[in-house]
């Protein structure tokens, strides 16, 4: 592992025991922290729960930190966010535009990944804020929390 993807495994940690909260969802967790690295906020997917289809854990994590900045908080550009698995095309979206400023992930997910897998909105040349990105920390960990969660859904 390299020294960055390093630098964040205890945030991964912590955002992969958030995703073990997640009961009915798909165990995601994301965490935003601070310039200073406290976490300012902490969220696992509630779609199951909340019947919202953006409750997402990164949409969640960032209404709450928002909400924790206050005045203006929606800037989150001092901010990192770190995901168990790699955001999708929505949680991209709102990444860019909440203008955070690394975002960290563990699982790729080739499906709906947008930050390299199958699209790179992160990263996206066009777009007038790009995020550092650092995937692939704890990848296995973040792997097996969703292959244990569909094996038990799917009756595996």
């Amino acid at each position: 592992m390299s020294p960055v993807a390093r630098r964040w495994e205890p945030a991964m940690r912590r955002a992969l025991e958030v995703a073990a909260g997640a009961g009915p969802d798909v165990p995601i967790g994301a965490v935003i922290l601070g310039p200073d690295g406290a976490e300012l906020a902490a969220a696992h997917n509630e779609r199951e729960l909340t019947g919202d289809p953006t409750a997402h854990a990164e949409m969640l994590a960032l209404r709450r930190a928002a909400q924790a900045r206050g005045s203006d908080g929606w800037r989150l550009e001092d901010c990192v966010l770190v995901v168990t698995v790699e955001p999708c095309t929505m949680c991209a979206g709102a990444l860019v535009l909440a203008r955070v400023g690394t975002v960290v992930f563990g699982a790729w997910e080739p499906k709906t990944g947008a930050a390299g897998s199958l699209w790179d909105v992160l990263r996206d040349r066009r777009l007038t804020h790009r995020p550092e990105v650092v995937g692939g920390v704890l990848q296995e960990e973040s792997s097996v929390l969703l292959r244990a969660f569909f094996a038990t859904h799917r009756g595996e």
